[in-house]
C-alpha cells in the first residue's frame, strides 16, 4: 500500500512521520552525491535507518522518491517567497527591486547554508535539477518553480519602470543564477580573494548579491535594444 510522498495525515503515528522524513533526508544526501541514475534504495534505506520496504511503503520506487525529495525542499522555498512578496505588499505601496530580489534570493540561500536542515545537499540536487536537459528535471523544474518564477518577473518588471516583460525574464534568470551559486559554502569566494572575501556572512552574501543583481536589472531598463555591446 502505497502512501503520500511527504505528509502524513495528522492522526498519523509520529514514528511513522519520523520515519518517512528519515527516509527523505537520507534520500536528499544519496541523490546530491550519485545522482539519480547513481543513487540506489538499499544505500537510502541504510543511512535512513530503516527497512527497505518502508521506502516502497512510503514513496512507491525511486522516481517518486527523488520527486518527493524535490518538492519538499521547493514547495517551503516558494511558500517562504509568496510570504515575504506578501509582507511587502501589506503596506500598500509597490516594493522596491532590491526587497523583490530579497525575497527571490534569501529562502534558497539561507537554506543552502543550513547544514542543520541538510540544506547543503538540497543546493547541490537543485543546480542539477535547474541546470539539467534530461526530462526529469525539465518537469520539475518547471512543475515546482515556473508559477512562482512568473509571479517574481512580474515584481522585478513592476519595480523597474521602463523594463519590458523579455529583459525582466532574463534579470528573473540572471538572478537565478547568481543564487544557485551562492546556495552552499564552498571557499572559493576565500581562495580567490586571497583570504578577503568571506562567504559564511549571509547577510554580506546576499547585500553584495543584491546590489549586483538589481545595478544589471537596471542597466536593461536602460539599454538600447538595437545598440550591439562592445
Amino acid at each position: 500500500m502505497e502512501q503520500p510522498a511527504v505528509s502524513a495525515s495528522a492522526g498519523a503515528e509520529p514514528e511513522k512521520r519520523d520515519a518517512a522524513t528519515a527516509i527523505l533526508d537520507a534520500a536528499e544526501a544519496i541523490f546530491a552525491d550519485r545522482g539519480f541514475d547513481g543513487a540506489s534504495t538499499r544505500p537510502i534505506a541504510d543511512r535512513a535507518g530503516v527497512n527497505l520496504a518502508l521506502i516502497h511503503y512510503y514513496f512507491g520506487n525511486k522516481e517518486k522518491l527523488f520527486n518527493a525529495v524535490f518538492e519538499r525542499r521547493s514547495d517551503a522555498i516558494n511558500a517562504r517567497r509568496r510570504s515575504m512578496i506578501a509582507d511587502l505588499h501589506a503596506g500598500g505601496s509597490g516594493p522596491t527591486l532590491e526587497a523583490v530580489l530579497d525575497a527571490l534570493l534569501r529562502p534558497t540561500i539561507e537554506l543552502g547554508r543550513d547544514t542543520a536542515r541538510g540544506g547543503q545537499f538540497y543546493a547541490r540536487l537543485v543546480v542539477h535539477v535547474a541546470s539539467g536537459t534530461d526530462d526529469r528535471s525539465q518537469r520539475l523544474t518547471a512543475a515546482q518553480y515556473n508559477d512562482i518564477a512568473r509571479v517574481f518577473i512580474a515584481e522585478i518588471q513592476a519595480a523597474v519602470p521602463g523594463l519590458s516583460k523579455t529583459d525582466a525574464a532574463w534579470a528573473y534568470l540572471n538572478a537565478i543564477a547568481v543564487a544557485l551559486s551562492l546556495m552552499a559554502r564552498t571557499g572559493r569566494a576565500a581562495a580567490l580573494s586571497d583570504g578577503e572575501c568571506r562567504d559564511d556572512d549571509v547577510e554580506d552574501v546576499m547585500g553584495r548579491a543584491i546590489a549586483f543583481i538589481a545595478a544589471g536589472t537596471r542597466a536593461l531598463a536602460g539599454r538600447d535594444p538595437h545598440k550591439q555591446p562592445l
